[in-house]
């Protein structure tokens, strides 16, 4: 398994999560956020575009939303969002971002991303997004 991936503890949860984030602080207050306020559980997280796709190929099935920064350690969310374009019409992908401008936002969603927050002013929204 690659270094910057790291799979969680599997249990019954409404909805499963993939994450995608490279900042560990971020990260470790996103799986409790999650896990505690929306009762989700994140199955695992990557902190790499490449890490995040290869993820979502061997588990096509694995996973209900994918929440996805857009600048990570190495590569893009955008990148991710492509790798998970294909996927089934019960999973959801959503950016959560610090640059969530008109034109982020804009071609987060021509990318196929179901919704896009910005992490310092929009986090309610989100986890109101996770609990529909």
């Amino acid at each position: 398994m690659p270094r910057n991936i790291r799979m969680m503890d599997r249990a019954a949860s409404p909805l499963v999560v993939f994450l995608v984030e490279d900042n560990a602080l971020i990260r470790d207050n996103l799986i409790v956020a999650l896990e505690e306020l929306v009762d989700m559980r994140v199955v695992a997280w990557a902190e790499s575009e490449g890490a995040a796709a290869d993820w979502l190929r061997e588990h096509p099935d694995g996973w209900q939303l994918a929440v996805i920064d857009l600048f990570l350690r190495d590569g893009s969310g955008l990148g991710v969002l492509q790798a998970c374009r294909e996927r089934k019409s019960r999973q959801r992908a959503v950016v959560l971002t610090n640059y969530a401008d008109v034109d982020i936002r804009a071609q987060c969603l021509a990318m196929g991303a179901d919704a896009v927050f910005d992490k310092s002013t929009e986090l309610d929204a989100f986890l109101e997004f996770c609990e529909r």
